[in-house]
């Protein structure tokens, strides 16, 4: 539990914000808190109403742990609460601070229901953002929707709550005088995920990829933003004999070495002699709209790179399930258990994957394949062969990027939501 800002004098209403992963606190919360301050120092000072802003994050699947630290850095709340005492601030809030009489719970990631419990709870307003689905529309106040579909699938007799603001997503704000310095070259962009269960196979996988492409162009330059929830020493451990997956990929890392004067800040060497730019600035939205593709794995990511419409090969390797016990949470649990590790590879490869239509956000979302997805016992000389046709034929890439531009939702729903929040506390 972190309560700082001390110096700020208590406010009468709070407004509590509950997430879960690194995508939704970097593209969800972290605008729309934003937004909430400019309102705070201007309009709120005129109404005489001030607000303190608290961010609970909740049990989540997808969280890595270091959502934690993320939201510490930037210093925006009075208040976070750990993932792991969720259940605890629900039984004895009081043991973490004390709460005002009147506030609003903010639905921005996690489960919805968490949010409604925690307002319930509180006995605050409860505002959800849904991005495709409002779950508990007859116990939630508000409902802020990305697009007119989110809203037609609610129940008549509740859709009066619920307002179109568009997608947050959208609100990316970009730097337009940074660029890459040689555009001679391409860049790709690789995004191997931010949690151990991806990481662990994307590590030696995205290695091995980029050491076949070097192979055959060696005019390309490859990229790793660093996810803010890990760091270099993760790339290490993961191509390491630590790492039970590694064994199955030839390329290892030989080097990773610090650079200055550079607007990368570091540079993998690997065996093969590829060499791999990481930036640990995030968000880099920046660098990454200056690339020619992105080589991404399924999750929240993809949604971001749709934003600033990247074009992006998403790829899923899936021969690895039954090394389940390499994974995070419940599954690593049940995955080191012979039998039912056996069990849950067969379900998720038989029927999970046969059932589910798309697995990358921007395809989700539009509901057919925008954005080419690779999903099975795929090899990286495979997805390198790919990766290599598209960064020949431009005429493809700029298909994706049509396509990408116009699924993206509208722009300013980081403002709207803001403002949907401040009217609400004005009516307390």
């Amino acid at each position: 539990m972190y309560s700082g800002l001390t110096a700020m004098k208590k406010k009468s209403v709070a407004v509590v914000i509950v997430s879960n992963g690194p995508g939704e606190l970097t593209t969800w919360v972290n605008p729309v808190v934003d937004e909430l301050n400019k309102i705070n120092k201007s309009q709120c000072e005129d109404d005489n109403l001030n607000f303190t802003l608290r961010l609970v994050l909740v049990p989540c699947p997808n969280a890595t742990g270091k959502e934690f630290s993320v939201a510490y850095s930037w210093n925006k709340f009075e208040l976070i609460t750990k993932s792991k005492s969720f259940w605890k601030l629900l039984i004895k809030p009081h043991s973490f601070a004390n709460w005002p009489k009147k506030g609003v719970v903010v639905f921005l990631g996690g489960d919805q229901f968490w949010s409604i419990l925690l307002a319930k709870r509180l006995g605050y307003l409860n505002i959800t953002y849904a991005e495709w689905v409002s779950r508990w529309p007859q116990w939630t106040n508000e409902i802020a929707a990305m697009n007119v579909k989110v809203k037609d699938l609610i129940p008549e007799r509740y859709k009066y709550k619920c307002k179109v603001i568009g997608d947050l997503m959208a609100d990316i704000k970009l730097n337009s005088e940074i660029s890459l310095r040689n555009k001679e070259k391409n860049y790709i962009a690789l995004l191997p995920g931010s949690k151990k269960a991806k990481l662990s196979v994307g590590v030696p996988f995205f290695l091995e990829v980029a050491d076949h492409i070097s192979e055959v162009n060696q005019n390309i330059n490859f990229i790793i933003p660093i996810a803010p929830t890990t760091d270099k020493s993760d790339y290490l451990f993961f191509q390491s004999k630590k790492n039970p997956i590694a064994k199955y990929y030839s390329s290892k890392i030989k080097t990773i070495k610090n650079l200055k004067d550079s607007r990368f800040d570091y540079v993998i060497e690997t065996s093969k002699n590829t060499k791999i730019f990481l930036i640990n600035k995030h968000p880099c939205y920046e660098i990454l709209k200056e690339c020619d593709l992105a080589l991404t794995t399924v999750g929240a990511n993809t949604a971001e790179l749709a934003a600033i419409t990247l074009p992006m090969l998403v790829v899923l390797p899936t021969q690895h399930l039954n090394m389940m016990n390499a994974w995070d949470g419940i599954f690593g649990v049940l995955g080191k258990i012979s039998l039912i590790n056996k069990v849950l590879t067969f379900i998720i490869k038989n029927f999970y994957f046969k059932k589910k239509k798309f697995f990358a956000w921007p395809n989700i979302k539009a509901k057919r394949m925008i954005v080419p997805e690779r999903i099975g016992n795929i090899s990286p000389k495979k997805v390198a062969r790919e990766v290599l046709f598209l960064i020949k034929n431009r005429d493809q890439l700029k298909s994706i990027r049509d396509n990408l531009i116009e699924a993206r939702g509208d722009k300013g729903a980081a403002e709207k939501l803001a403002s949907i929040i401040v009217n609400s506390i004005k009516k307390l």
